[in-house]
């Protein structure tokens, strides 16, 4: 999870990623970002982010991206 949070501080300073938990809902990230988001993603943790994983779901907290992660590994 720490490697995550630091990905994701680095790719997005601006954001405090222990508040917030809608970050796709309240616009902080957009679908673009989502794209290089699952690059990173990918080469950090050797995943292969599948179709059924592209959903807003999935994306809305570090939490979220975790448990994808974990799914995925």
């Amino acid at each position: 999870m720490e490697q995550l949070r630091e990905i994701m501080t680095s790719k997005f300073p601006s954001i405090d990623f222990e508040k917030e938990k809608n970050l796709i809902d309240d616009g902080l990230i957009t679908s673009i970002d989502v794209v290089g988001i699952i690059t990173e993603l990918e080469d950090a943790f050797g995943i292969s982010v599948t179709m059924e994983y592209i959903q807003p779901m999935y994306f809305q907290s570090l939490e979220s991206m975790w448990e994808m992660i974990e799914e995925l590994a």
